[in-house]
């Protein structure tokens, strides 16, 4: 067996069907070297108990504890049985309880005093903490007839217990036995860090640092392993980011430099307000790039509100100044939408000339298909809307003008990059919302450049500068965290609807009362509720079941009928979510912003670039189904305007429950880059880059991108060195097999925002 194929042999080969099979389905294990890259979360000391005071609910938890007592109750006539433990650690109790059939095995095995480690799902039962058949095994096997409880102690020959990442299927200790079987290979394990670096470094071998993460026998054991794992990756990441940027300095680019006296000039002339000096500073290093004979890649992040939009649109009027054409990627049609309104409305006076044309002579570098000028001092350009939904009539005309080049900016959904897209002279791309697009489709859209055009992402999910050095190393970053003159608080406050109903009551009349005052607001559901929706319902109803009664999330249409027959009768209540057709949802949008609708049911379709600033109030129902993030670009769409907004976050979520914490966190502040480390910081491991982005499990396992910055920048420095004397790492076999291994093509494309 060779060095590499020791990694890649299937688990089935030495675990057997069943096993691998559970672990490929609910961990996403599949080789040898997957599951020696399945770190435990933790360890336990042999002779200590854990804490069982802050237990986190909801959560799958395996813990090491002394039983305090045991009793079993009968019920239903003496017919049922439920068995009740109780566990201690010395100073908190937590409960177990085992029903029916399943009490006989546990009840003769649960003693008083015995120590075991329990698995199984945090819950509140009458207030206390309990776990719901949970799985054990004994940690003091002498008097038990246990032939496999004592081999699984046994493999423990030191004192630390390694507690690993687990599931409802597998239990902690059978993936440790698991382990002890692929052991071994671990001496097989490819090296990625060459040598003068692993040298000077003072690092211990890949294979040492395999066996020691696995089965320490001391704390200082742990540290060593862990440290150089991070490092590995750590360096390979950064790797695949610097070979990214090398070739990115490699491809050439026509330069767009703002033409004085042009559209740009005339636009900022016509601004009824002045810019934030954030926007005139990134502006500056947007047009800086602009200015070079290689492609831009430059990151733009703000906060929700920021005025981003603004300063792509100064960046796109630059482009068309200098001859070329810029396009505006959205992720759905109503943000394109909102966003083709938004331009208009800051065109101003300037919107009259689009589409007006004046005859020009025709100038080099700046010729379009019919002898018009694409712009100059005095003149609009054609902006265009291009979706997938657009009729006939209207989505020739806006093939027509792209390929001409009488359209100097479009803005569209992905209906830009099918191959009957042309462009005149391609000079800008803008992504916004960036990480709504796969890398496939963003280069599907640069490629239809003569050269390579520029490109701009944009985020309104603010990214922490460890985030941003390692997810979005390859592009230069800029960040706007000035909000405009004259924009508003907003108050927001968690709704605890099953503790408290009468606080639920209190949010629609608070909604009434904004109505009222000649305000509007909006209420967000998670689901639509409609036909093509059951099936996901039905799906939900299942799951809950499994999880314990938690009901499907709630739905917009549902919600909608309830609130216009209920607590906002007489109010103009509309819906508003993805199915409905174009020109519907435009329709709505249209109406919702003209003041024509007081209240909007909607689904997160008006998540991001949603403008309406007399919307003032944010109903957003079960807020603990929506992630951190979510919730503050959704509670970005109030407060837009002179009136302070309100943000309701309705949740029927236990009080000590994670979810509750994400939500007073939200409420809490409106710091976006502040949510946006709580929200990395409650993630478990293996999610960070985003698994449903990218496709593939993560590659970070001990690397944490918020706490080791100073890793990651090391890390950064090393990588660039190797990459700028070996491009194409031939004198490193080593490191392009680790590459090749950790960051599979997806992956490593996934990295690539350009």
């Amino acid at each position: 067996m060779d060095r590499v194929s020791a990694f890649e042999e299937p688990l089935k080969k030495l675990l057997g069907g069943p096993t691998a099979k559970v672990m490929a389905e609910h961990l996403d294990l599949h080789t040898v070297g997957d599951l020696l890259h399945h770190y435990p979360r933790r360890y336990e000391e042999r002779g200590r108990l854990t804490a069982l005071t802050d237990l986190p609910l909801d959560e799958h938890v395996t813990v090491v504890a002394q039983v305090a007592d045991a009793r079993v109750l009968t019920f239903n006539g003496g017919r049922g049985k439920r068995l009740e433990v109780t566990l201690t650690d010395g100073h908190g109790r937590l409960q177990l309880v085992f029903f029916g059939h399943g009490v006989h095995k546990p009840h003769k095995e649960l003693l008083p005093g015995r120590r075991a480690m329990f698995a199984g799902k945090v819950s509140v039962f009458n207030r206390k903490m309990q776990l719901a058949h949970p799985t054990y095994q004994l940690l003091d096997t002498a008097s038990v007839d246990d032939a496999e409880a004592t081999e699984a102690v046994d493999a423990f020959a030191g004192k630390l217990l390694p507690i690993y990442p687990a599931c409802k299927q597998l239990d902690s200790w059978r993936i440790a036995k698991a382990v002890d079987a692929v052991l071994p290979s671990a001496r097989e394990a490819v090296d990625p860090l060459p040598e003068a670096l692993r040298e000077g470094r003072g690092f211990t071998s890949l294979p040492e640092a395999l066996l020691k993460i696995h089965r320490p026998a001391t704390k200082a054991d742990v540290t060593e392993a862990r440290d150089r794992l991070k490092w590995d990756e750590a360096f390979v990441l950064q790797v695949a980011l610097a070979r990214r940027r090398y070739a990115d300095t490699q491809l050439p680019a026509v330069a767009r430099r703002p033409v004085p006296g042009g559209l740009l000039d005339a636009f900022d002339a016509k601004l009824p307000f002045t810019l934030t000096d954030g926007q005139q500073k990134v502006s500056g290093e947007i047009f800086g790039d602009l200015a070079t004979e290689h492609p831009m890649h430059r990151l733009l992040q703000g906060e929700v509100g920021s005025g981003k939009t603004m300063v792509a649109l100064r960046a796109m009027l630059a482009v068309v100044d200098a001859g070329g054409q810029a396009a505006m990627l959205a992720p759905t049609e109503v943000l394109a939408q909102q966003h083709h309104r938004s331009i208009t409305e800051m065109m101003g006076e300037l919107a009259e000339h689009w589409g007006l044309w004046r005859e020009a002579p025709l100038d080099e570098g700046r010729r379009s298909g019919d002898g018009r000028a694409l712009g100059g001092a005095g003149q609009g350009t054609k902006v265009v809307l291009l979706t997938g939904s657009m009729g006939t009539a209207a989505r020739r005309q806006a093939l027509l003008d792209l390929v001409t080049g009488e359209a100097g900016i479009v803005i569209g959904t992905h209906a830009l990059i099918e191959d009957k897209v042309k462009f005149h002279d391609l000079g800008l791309v803008v992504v916004d919302e960036q990480h709504r697009f796969g890398v496939e489709q963003r280069d599907a859209l640069r490629s239809k450049g003569r050269q390579p055009p520029h490109l701009l992402v944009m985020t309104a999910t603010p990214i922490p500068r460890t985030v941003a050095m390692t997810v979005f190393g390859d592009l230069e970053t800029s960040v706007l965290d000035q909000l405009p003159a004259g924009r508003s608080p907003i108050a927001s406050h968690v709704v605890p609807a099953k503790d408290k109903p009468h606080f639920l009551s209190r949010a629609w009349e608070r909604v009434r009362e904004e109505v009222e005052n000649g305000h509007q607001a909006y209420v967000v559901c998670p689901r639509i509720g409609d036909d093509e929706d059951d099936a996901a319902k039905k799906k939900g109803k299942k799951a809950a079941e499994e999880d314990g009664g938690k009901r499907p999330p709630l739905a917009v249409l549902e919600i909608a009928d309830q609130l216009a027959k209920g607590p906002l009768d007489g109010l103009r209540v509309e819906v508003l979510h993805g199915r409905m057709q174009p020109d519907d949802k435009d329709d709505v949008m249209r109406r919702f912003a003209a003041g024509d609708v007081d209240v909007l049911v909607a689904t997160t379709v008006i998540e991001v670039g949603v403008n309406v600033p007399n919307a003032t109030a944010m109903v957003i129902m079960d807020a603990d189904r929506f992630g951190v993030s979510q919730l503050h670009q959704l509670r970005g769409r109030v407060g837009r305007g002179s009136a302070p907004g309100l943000c309701l976050l309705v949740t029927e979520a236990h009080e000590a429950s994670p979810a509750r914490a994400r939500l007073s966190a939200v409420a809490a502040t409106l710091d976006g880059f502040e949510l946006s480390r709580i929200d990395l910081e409650q993630r478990r491991e293996g999610d960070v880059l985003g698994q449903a982005q990218s496709g593939v499990r993560s590659s970070l396992r001990v690397l944490n991108v918020i706490d080791d910055e100073e890793v990651i920048a090391a890390a950064r420095q090393e990588a660039v060195a190797v990459v700028a004397a070996d491009p194409g790492l031939e004198h490193l076999p080593e490191l392009r097999t680790a590459l090749d291994a950790l960051l599979d093509k997806e992956r490593e494309e996934y990295l690539d925002k350009g």
